[in-house]
């Protein structure tokens, strides 16, 4: 997701995602992978599986501990390798994240005309709708997006943000208020993991830092083994905090030339780092690339909560990580997310980009 999407004319598709997939018909080129896409569509459950780490070992009252210093070096050995991990101890309730997944539920169940009231702008990003269609030989994703900003508080477009079900807004607002307190945590944990002073990549965010949420809608799809739920990708964001389907598997991340599947743990939150904690750890740290496949038989939901730093901060690699052993290596860039979409436009991998 990045900065503001240039409208282009392209020819409407025939049929919307729903009408394919509810009636079984076969999707169009439009959706199908290229073939310089990072292949195969074939994936793996690794016989080291993506770590699960207990972030309520993080916290600086349990950092002092046995257990806590042992969480920190897996922490920081899981974030130089995957770039990713289930995180349990999280303090938030099995019925309270089902409560999440029920109200994006519950919004995707209403009618189309329902949802059309908070459709996206066609040169917008946020509101209720598909990928913006920028190029004629854009690959589409097969899925229904729900794209709303939280942080800062003065910048909600509430006219988007649905009125059912009722619940919504309230429980949207709680989990953002929740998430930002995990997202602390682990900022604070990274920094101590790297021994820095704690608040060396928290303080680069700034007074009005960005948050954002995606509600994903992925429905079943009969051409599994051509089309993408979600093409492959690294994210823009610092980092992002997904609420998986309690049931249905569909994300996986690219490691070793391969695809792992990320297996579904109920009331685990999967965390993975953004391309700006890449540039920011100057390089330790991972931004994985990861995608989702879709299902022929089973319909999917997923919540994904994004930070970012203020559009005008310039993120570049933190002092203390720049010696003679490990130069610079990334240049400091501005509005990260303007940067990324502009690559992107290019054709070319936003990270590549910031090197120097």
């Amino acid at each position: 997701m990045a900065g503001s999407p240039v409208a282009t004319v392209v020819p409407p598709l025939a049929q919307s995602v729903q009408e394919m997939s509810v009636n079984g018909n076969e999707p169009p080129p439009q959706y199908f992978l290229k073939e310089n896409s990072i292949q195969p569509m074939d994936s793996y459950l690794p016989s080291d599986p993506i770590p699960i780490i207990d972030i309520s070992l993080l916290s600086s009252s349990s950092l002092s501990s046995k257990g806590g210093e042992e969480e920190l070096q897996k922490f920081k050995s899981t974030l130089t390798s995957w770039g990713c991990f289930q995180a349990v101890g999280h303090g938030l309730s099995s019925s309270f994240l089902d409560k999440v997944r029920e109200v994006g539920k519950q919004f995707f169940a209403l009618p189309v005309e329902e949802k059309e009231k908070y459709s996206r702008a066609t040169d917008g990003i946020e509101g209720y709708g598909n990928d913006p269609i920028l190029s004629e030989n854009q690959v589409l994703d097969w899925s229904y997006r729900l794209f709303l900003r939280l942080q800062p508080v003065d910048q909600r477009k509430l006219r988007l943000w649905p009125e059912n079900p009722t619940e919504f807004r309230e429980v949207l607002d709680e989990y953002g208020t929740k998430v930002k307190i995990i997202m602390d945590v682990l900022f604070k944990a990274m920094a101590k993991s790297l021994n820095l002073e704690e608040n060396s990549f928290s303080s680069r965010f700034g007074e009005r830092a960005v948050m954002q949420t995606r509600f994903n809608f992925y429905l079943s799809c009969p051409r599994p083994d051509l089309v993408l739920g979600v093409k492959p990708h690294s994210d823009r964001s610092g980092i992002t905090v997904l609420l998986q389907d309690k049931e249905v598997e569909g994300l996986q991340v690219f490691k070793d030339d391969k695809w792992f599947k990320v297996p579904v743990i109920p009331h685990a939150l999967v965390v993975n780092l953004g391309d700006q904690m890449q540039i920011m750890s100057n390089g330790i740290f991972k931004s994985p690339i990861h995608r989702v496949v879709t299902n022929s038989e089973r319909m999917r939901i997923s919540v994904a909560m994004f930070n970012e730093p203020e559009p005008e901060k310039e993120i570049g690699p933190v002092e203390g990580l720049i010696d003679e052993k490990r130069p610079r290596l990334y240049r400091d860039v501005k509005n990260y997310a303007s940067f990324n979409f502009e690559c992107f436009q290019k054709g070319v991998v936003p990270l590549e980009s910031a090197k120097i």
